[in-house]
């Protein structure tokens, strides 16, 4: 097998292992404290910490990741994982709220960590020529990713079920140890380092194509998890009865759906076998994305109980949100330069992290006071801010502008 091939599936077995185990951890600690007698948005308030400390991370971790490797940076994800998961392993009385956000942080630092490495890495495992087989391998890594971390939501709540909170936590625990343990042992040393040593000043991206592509991402993640993150499991529950496990159950299929979305949209978007697509295709897939929010506000609203409506409006947008973000993460891959890769792409991913944080504080404000259909035109707003940052990067000629 050829030596990049061999790093790839490596790299891509420590994301598959990590998404896993945050995907379970979620879950667990969602069913947990619901059976504690924690309200929805109380439990959602133990995953604050875990949204800004990715923003922190993508930034810090990017300067770490350019001056010690990704290989070490990726490790260093997964052992802090391992802790964050044995901080959960107190005496229930130890678990307090504070000690679970606190626990939240760690993980949210290793995730960012993680993705982060995983992401740098693959520009370098690519030549860089083969720009249409960099969109298919990028597409690959980021939707088996989201629909392993749907399947993560199914294997906490089973878990849960079998071995009960601490059993689960320390079976994922120790499976995750044994991942960093071969991790150490098979991951190329020095994967990404860069020949100069980067100042921590130039964490700040000066391309403005890369900013660019930034302040869409944001935009992008924000108008998903504005009425996604809270305010949807809320309506389901409050408007058509569905108990918790429904809830999570469907919200699990659905983000298995879109990971599968995402591996496919180099076929979605007709690149299977040709060139890698231009900056136009991302202008061209956000433009009915904005409209879908406004679509299902105005056929809820006129039929609260119109449930086909929200759910099937539902999933047309998670299938054209799924090419966006593929599209997205190729792009950042494509930008970001090879000599200090994971500063660019830390510094894209904090924007990432950004938009999910906002998404969230947004998604709880809007529904407490106005309801689902608020947070529904609060995300086409934001969807319409991420066309004009499209727009505006089909002007900058970004495809004579990558890194190289």
């Amino acid at each position: 097998m050829r030596a990049d091939i061999r790093q790839y599936l490596v790299v891509t077995g420590n994301y598959w292992a990590f998404t896993l185990t945050d995907g379970a951890l979620r879950m667990l600690i969602v069913l947990h404290f619901y059976q504690l007698g924690y309200t929805p948005l109380a439990i959602a308030s133990l995953f604050l910490f875990y949204e800004f400390f990715g923003i922190v991370t993508n930034l810090v971790g990017g300067w770490l990741g350019a001056r010690l490797g990704l290989n070490n940076t990726m490790n260093v994800g997964l052992l802090l994982q391992v802790i964050a998961l044995s901080m959960l392993l107190v005496p229930a009385e130890a678990l307090t709220v504070v000690w679970v956000m606190a626990a939240q942080a760690l993980s949210g630092i290793a995730k960012d960590l993680n993705k982060m490495s995983a992401k740098s890495a693959i520009k370098l495992l690519v030549p860089e020529h083969a720009q249409n087989a960099l969109y298919k391998w990028v597409a690959l890594l980021t939707g088996s990713k989201n629909a392993l971390k749907g399947v993560g939501f199914f294997l906490g709540g089973l878990l849960l079920s079998l071995l009960g909170f601490s059993g689960a936590i320390t079976l994922m625990a120790a499976a995750l140890l044994l991942v960093w343990l071969l991790s150490l042992c098979l991951l190329k040393q020095d994967l990404g380092k860069t020949s100069f040593k980067p100042k921590f000043r130039q964490l700040l991206s000066k391309s403005p194509a890369l900013n660019t592509l930034s302040a869409a991402r944001l935009f992008l993640f924000a108008a998903r998890d504005v009425w996604f993150v809270i305010a949807l499991p809320l309506y389901l529950a409050s408007q058509f009865n569905w108990p918790h496990s429904a809830v999570g159950g469907f919200l699990a299929c659905w983000v298995i759906g879109y990971g599968i979305v995402q591996a496919l949209a180099p076929r979605i978007t007709g690149n299977s076998k040709q060139q890698a697509p231009g900056a136009s295709a991302l202008l061209f897939w956000v433009l009915p994305l904005c409209a879908l929010p406004l679509l299902i506000a105005a056929g809820i609203s006129y039929n609260p109980q119109a449930l086909a409506v929200l759910l099937g409006g539902l999933l047309l947008f998670g299938v054209v949100f799924a090419v966006n973000s593929a599209l997205h993460s190729y792009y950042i891959v494509r930008l970001a330069r090879a000599d200090g890769v994971s500063l660019d792409v830390g510094f894209y991913y904090m924007a990432n992290a950004a938009g999910r944080l906002l998404g969230t504080v947004l998604s709880g404000w809007a529904y407490q006071y106005w309801g689902l259909v608020a947070c529904l035109i609060i995300s086409s707003l934001l969807l319409l801010a991420a066309v004009g940052c499209s727009w505006r990067l089909t002007t900058l000629n970004i495809e004579n502008s990558y890194g190289g």
